[in-house]
């Protein structure tokens, strides 16, 4: 497979931040009168508010608002075990030094966004894609073409690295490239992906003469 450029997802995907989310969202879900496992079962992928009005469905939106700054400013403030998933910091570091264009495109908001790229070391983007600017969150396109185009590339010319299943669909409906790492064996579409992996460190990328990114997977 041939790229120009990466679209990597944060969390699940660079950043292992389960431990923080699940705490994070438990507390909702006793604040909402929920099943915690209903919630948790749901979130993965998803933008904060989609969830939140899904679980508050004929709530105003001043009581969803609310809800969702409760959970974004716990979130950002909860840090505790956030830490990088196997692989992301050396693969990021090594596009960096081979100035290959790359960046993240989460569901997350920009307080938690950057508080868990930070926590967990990551190298620097130029490029970050939030909940903020989109107005329709994955699994719709818009995150993946909007980073697509910050690039400056064609969907087509980018591969997009994912963990959840309305991720990979985002990435598939976009027209990108994708790889699937550590997704749930019921993801939908898994079977359009480029490569399947259990980790980054199965990664293997070079530049080739003509400019392009070659992207094999290790055996």
């Amino acid at each position: 497979m041939k790229c120009k450029g990466f679209l990597f997802d944060l969390d699940g995907t660079l950043v292992d931040s389960l431990p923080a989310v699940e705490r994070a969202w438990t507390q909702l879900a006793a604040r909402l009168n929920v099943p915690a496992q209903d919630v948790l079962d749901f979130i993965h992928g998803k933008q904060a508010i989609t969830s939140i009005r899904h679980f508050m469905q004929g709530a105003s939106e001043e009581a969803i608002q609310q809800q969702f700054s409760w959970l974004e400013k716990r979130e950002a403030e909860d840090i505790e075990g956030v830490t990088a998933l196997p692989g992301a910091i050396e693969l990021l570091t090594y596009l960096n030094e081979a100035n290959i264009p790359w960046a993240i495109v989460t569901s997350g908001t920009v307080p938690i966004a950057y508080a868990r790229h930070q926590a967990a070391g990551l190298p620097k983007t130029d490029i970050f894609v939030t909940a903020e600017q989109v107005a329709r969150g994955k699994p719709e396109p818009d995150a993946y073409l909007l980073g697509a185009r910050l690039l400056g590339f064609e969907p087509e010319q980018c591969v997009v690295v994912e963990d959840a299943p309305a991720g990979v669909l985002s990435g598939l409906a976009a027209g990108c490239h994708v790889i699937a790492v550590n997704a749930p064996a019921e993801t939908p579409r898994l079977e359009h992906v480029d490569y399947i992996l259990s980790s980054l460190t199965e990664l293997l990328i070079q530049k080739t003469a003509d400019g392009d990114i070659e992207i094999l997977r290790k055996h």
